[in-house]
């Protein structure tokens, strides 16, 4: 007998609280300009605990046979707003480039909407890179929203590589996705 997970489980509860953290950690980051290092830190914290709550219900699901579509929809919403809104306030605030926010927010939301199209015909799995790429996009966001500016130069120095790595994983591994989508083309056509 198969059974089929209940939509309205533990890590589907889990992935809905990082989503509903998202509009807290933006209030919380702009909070007083965005300057304050109360509020910095405490959007550290937020933004830290929203981005392992990803490794909580992703083992509370498949530890536990909780794996649902709603789940498997609403992950990826919920780790693309927190880093879509942590880069876009970052790039706000004159702390990031625009051109790594861009980067990065086109390389997720056009491999979003690939994955959906390709939907219909065939499931493209988060690979390791991916994986890795969203770790290294979190930590790197998490040491940009440390204030910096009370920070030594060397601190900079590593934000920047470690935010330098998680940029060409996003765009290594947005190409892999696209490659991986086109060898898959011919086969959802024949369907």
């Amino acid at each position: 007998m198969v059974v089929t997970a209940s939509r309205w489980n533990v890590a589907n509860a889990v992935t809905i609280g990082r989503i509903a953290l998202v509009p807290f950690f933006a209030l919380v980051l702009l909070a007083d300009g965005g300057h304050s290092t109360g509020w910095r830190l405490i959007a550290t914290g937020v933004f830290v605990l929203a981005a392992l709550t990803d490794r909580v219900d992703g083992y509370l699901a498949r530890r536990h046979n909780l794996v649902t579509e709603l789940g498997a929809l609403l992950d990826p919403i919920a780790d693309k707003l927190l880093i879509g809104t942590a880069l876009v306030i970052l790039s706000a605030l004159g702390e990031l480039p625009w051109w790594i926010t861009i980067v990065i927010l086109v390389r997720e939301l056009g491999i979003t909407a690939m994955r959906f199209a390709l939907l219909r015909y065939a499931d493209l799995p988060v690979s390791r890179g991916g994986k890795l790429k969203t770790v290294m996009q979190s930590v790197a966001i998490g040491i940009y929203l440390v204030p910096l500016g009370e920070l030594p130069t060397w601190v900079h120095v590593i934000a920047a590589v470690v935010m330098g790595v998680a940029v060409a994983l996003t765009v290594v591994t947005g190409a892999d996705y696209v490659r991986q989508a086109v060898r898959l083309r011919p086969t959802a056509a024949a369907r």
